[in-house]
């Protein structure tokens, strides 16, 4: 969820989430601020708050979502609806309660239609449609002739503000976690991240040294595989990975055969020089050691 309940999975951009959390934060102060005006007051705010419901638009359609047509449009929507009621002379309230109550509805709408819609991919959908649900209550309530005084738009703008500020910290902290978890599971341990350099590297190197592909070859290479070939050769048709598994395993094969062996899984331990005889420094030394007296000839009875 990383628009009012988009799929978390969908984030190309972490950076974002502090912007949306400023937003929270100007939201509730938006909402706190709206309800010490004065009745005079209220259209001239009414069009710079949903303004910047736009610019919270727009930026969440910078996040990187797969829906950020939709956020683009709502952006683009939300402007004109702003800059018409900044343009209109609504000196009863009717124009600026009615446009408001057009902005919930639509911004409503949409958190519920997308929150349900990804309810099996985002574990807060459940909250995003509550505050949609919210959102189409009260707009219905502003654009209806109940909301036709001062204390009603006062109070449907405060609304506004609190609970766009609920959807936006719930993007903005949402995102962080998708970028945090994002950076887990890219970073690699710098052994694995060397091995992994290198293995690119030579595979950016084996395909620009490829040669043309040809039938007759592949076919060759095809009723080759497992036989054994000599260090070095190549096999035509043969993919970059088979070939670092054939080396590996034909280098293994040689350390084998020189004795050089190294600990497997199951093996028995390596006995400590401590539990070892003490190596002889002098013939006789030699010769009273049980691998000496048992190499040394016997002699006949008698001295001869």
């Amino acid at each position: 969820m990383l628009w009012s309940g988009s799929s978390p999975l969908t984030a190309t951009r972490g950076g974002m989430w502090g912007f949306l959390m400023f937003a929270a934060a100007a939201w509730l102060v938006i909402g706190w601020s709206v309800l010490r005006l004065e009745p005079a007051g209220i259209a001239a705010v009414a069009g710079p708050i949903v303004l910047f419901g736009a610019v919270c638009e727009a930026l969440r359609a910078l996040a990187g979502t797969k829906t950020w047509w939709l956020n683009t449009g709502l952006a683009a929507l939300f402007t004109g609806t702003g800059t018409v009621m900044l343009l209109s002379d609504d000196a009863g309230w009717t124009t600026t309660s009615s446009l408001i109550g057009w902005y919930l509805l639509v911004r409503g709408a949409v958190d519920v239609a997308v929150g349900i819609m990804t309810r099996g991919a985002d574990r807060v959908w459940s909250l995003i449609v509550t505050v949609g649900v919210l959102e189409t209550a009260l707009g219905f309530v502003s654009a209806s002739p109940v909301a036709r005084g001062a204390e009603a738009v006062v109070v449907v703008l405060g609304g506004l503000g609190v609970m766009r500020a609920v959807a936006d910290l719930v993007t903005a902290l949402r995102l962080r976690e998708t970028a945090v978890k994002a950076r887990d599971v890219l970073e690699l341990p710098p052994e694995r991240a060397t091995g992994l350099t290198g293995y690119t590297a030579g595979h950016a190197d084996f395909e620009a040294r490829r040669p043309a592909r040809h039938r007759a070859r592949d076919a060759a290479t095809s009723m080759s595989v497992g036989t054994s070939m000599p260090v070095g050769a190549e096999i035509h048709g043969e993919s970059f990975h088979d070939r670092v598994v054939r080396t590996t395993a034909d280098l293994d094969a040689m350390l084998a055969q020189a004795g050089i062996t190294g600990p497997r899984p199951g093996a028995a331990p390596v006995p400590h020089t401590d539990d070892l005889p003490p190596v002889p420094d002098s013939p006789e030394g030699i010769e009273g050691t049980p691998a000496g007296n048992a190499a040394k000839p016997e002699r006949p009875a008698g001295g001869h």
